[in-house]
């Protein structure tokens, strides 16, 4: 397997790459379904319809974890095409693995910084919707800056969104939400049209995380949110 690895340095990024040991069988996924699966970073901008070989709504999922969820969307919605980003390559592995035991043709992988793949991979006005289940939160006040969810991120996201496309974000981090009203609330390129507080019984239009059972286990109570892009 050849993944795409980064070309060039960014000041801050909002992930750090977590050390893992790659099972017998998530190596075997890396070298033997990627090819199938995979898309190696390149600073240019893909064609969603020659990759998919067909033209279809599109949607992103950022930081997909270890892909069960991804997998299980886009089972569960042929009609559409899914692409996740993860850094994780035991996760990506295990997302093979899933992907290839429920024969999904609707998926394609990239491991590569998610903000990278934004700014130069995916076309302008190309996603139906953005997924961004869970996202580290970051939680020491000091790490605040690490956290995806940034005024610059909205700014991609809306130019990467086709119009009346979405963001669809969860989070079990009351401080995180806060975080994310706040920056939504100054943003003038999206409006929120759904925000659910609940404890893991009123998720939006998604499948329960792995993130998510970890923080009601803690006790934390989950929020659920959709953006909409103005159209201008």
């Amino acid at each position: 397997m050849a993944i795409g690895r980064e070309p060039h340095h960014r000041q801050i990024r909002s992930f750090v790459r977590r050390a893992g040991r790659l099972t017998t069988s998530q190596q075997r996924a890396l070298d033997e379904l990627w090819p199938g699966y995979g898309l190696n970073y390149v600073p240019e901008p893909i064609d969603f319809e020659d990759t998919y070989g067909r033209k279809a709504p599109v949607v992103l999922e950022i930081g997909f974890g270890n892909g069960d969820t991804l997998v299980e969307q886009a089972a569960a919605s042929p009609s559409e095409d899914f692409l996740g980003i993860e850094v994780h390559e035991p996760g990506v592995g295990h997302c093979l693995i899933a992907a290839n035991s429920a024969a999904v043709s609707n998926l394609r992988l990239i491991v590569h910084d998610a903000i990278d793949v934004l700014e130069h991979q995916v076309p302008s006005a190309s996603l139906r919707r953005i997924n961004l289940y869970f996202p580290d939160p970051w939680p020491k006040k000091r790490h605040h800056k690490r956290r995806i969810v940034q005024p610059r991120f909205l700014d991609l996201c809306a130019d990467k969104l086709e119009p009346g496309g979405a963001i669809h974000i969860a989070t079990d981090w009351a401080n995180y939400a806060a975080h994310i009203d706040e920056v939504f609330a100054a943003s003038a390129e999206f409006r929120g049209t759904e925000r659910r507080e609940h404890d893991g019984d009123r998720p939006f239009k998604r499948p329960m995380t792995k993130f998510e059972r970890r923080g009601l286990r803690r006790g934390h109570r989950i929020v659920d949110w959709r953006f909409e892009k103005i159209h201008l």
